[in-house]
């Protein structure tokens, strides 16, 4: 999944710019390598960056993969791809995919400072456009990401959760309303569209060059835990994502998959492997602050990305596993990488502060930082109108 960044959203709506100098059967022979004569066509929407971009040279290289099409707003770096430049929402797509026998749909924009009525407009808009131009172009299988997340955070759930568990997540989070809504448009397309088989792959916490509120979570000075809650952390690398990705591409699995490490990890366990201490608030203050916070525009997370720090949403991952899949990383050496890429950042109730705020946060704990960071944007907005 990529969030587009701010050339991506310029250059929505411009034409396509496709090259044959970057044809893969062309470059694959330049570097003595002989495409695959027998094993799928793959389209990746979302092909420039993130988890698309990581997943196009991956299958681009696989020997398993006769072609890889990748189809975003700018060329990204695979140049064993043939590129197709456009908007996902565009219908122009369905004979971008004409050929293709799958395609993996990862063209999401999940970005914490988004207008949200724009998220949802890119995301859903994307997925139903991308759905029908398949079946329009005769594809068979489509593949879409959304999250676990979707399971919905709540304190009755069983742990680990089985891949069957109802969906019971509201849209209070970040882009969850988006997620959900795309897992209902993957459960009506085969009806609407008869022969098109829709996988749904959904990764734990994903860590690997990715920003988000649970990813932010670890920059705190002090990882909030609110009384009473009962967390269990269960992270995904990306690397295990696109491994997953690829095994539904190559019909090794089918359904709605989960993916992430094996097992999970006890908030204690967090914090011990972390070295950050916790700050413990009740419930009604923490979910309140967030709340008001997030309304007038202070922070970019809603109350609702709490509850995914409260309460268990751990899922077992079994349709893989049964397939042959296993994960390459465990949840303490993915913990450990997320804290290597967070090193130095400094955030509060999702906000990222600078450093002078960062110094003041450290020192007087995670509750008088979000009041001083509100304080600091109150005076920098009245110093603004001023001017």
């Amino acid at each position: 999944m990529s969030s587009p960044d701010p050339q991506v959203r310029a250059a929505r709506n411009k034409s396509d710019r496709p090259s044959s100098d970057h044809h893969p059967s062309t470059t694959a022979l330049r570097a003595g390598r002989t495409p695959a004569a027998r094993g799928p066509v793959v389209a990746v929407t979302g092909a420039a960056s993130g988890v698309g971009a990581l997943l196009t040279g991956r299958l681009a290289a696989s020997e398993e993969v006769k072609r890889v099409v990748a189809i975003d707003e700018r060329r990204g770096e695979c140049t064993e791809a043939q590129w197709h430049i456009l908007d996902v929402r565009d219908p122009a797509i369905a004979d971008k995919l004409r050929g293709a026998d799958a395609v993996v749909h990862l063209a999401l924009d999940l970005d914490l400072e988004t207008d949200a009525a724009a998220r949802t407009a890119y995301n859903v808009r994307g997925t139903q456009t991308v759905l029908t131009a398949a079946a329009a172009a005769g594809v068979h299988r489509v593949v879409l990401c959304t999250s676990t997340m979707v399971y919905g955070a709540l304190p009755d759930n069983e742990l680990p959760l089985s891949e069957d568990a109802e969906l019971r997540a509201t849209a209070e989070a970040t882009g969850v309303g988006d997620l959900l809504e795309i897992e209902r448009l993957a459960r009506r397309a085969p009806r609407a569209h008869p022969g098109l088989n829709v996988t749904v792959v959904r990764p734990a916490v994903l860590v690997g060059g990715t920003d988000t509120a649970l990813t932010r979570y670890f920059e705190s000075p002090r990882l909030l835990v609110v009384a009473g809650s009962r967390p269990a952390w269960q992270f995904c690398h990306v690397d295990d994502l696109c491994s997953a990705l690829e095994y539904a591409v190559l019909e090794k699995v089918d359904g709605e998959l989960a993916v992430g490490c094996d097992g999970w990890l006890e908030q204690e366990e967090v914090e011990e492997l972390s070295g950050i201490r916790r700050m413990e608030l009740p419930s009604a203050v923490a979910l309140g602050a967030a709340a008001r916070l997030h309304r007038i525009g202070l922070t970019p997370s809603p109350a609702g990305d709490l509850a995914y720090t409260m309460y268990p949403w751990v899922v077992s991952g079994s349709r893989l596993h049964d397939a042959g899949w296993r994960p390459a990383y465990t949840n303490e050496e993915v913990l450990a990488e997320l804290l290597e890429e967070v090193s130095g950042r400094h955030t509060v109730a999702g906000r990222r502060l600078g450093r002078k705020d960062a110094t003041a946060a450290g020192a007087a704990g995670a509750t008088v930082a979000l009041l001083g960071a509100a304080a600091v944007v109150r005076r920098a907005r009245k110093t603004r109108r001023r001017i």
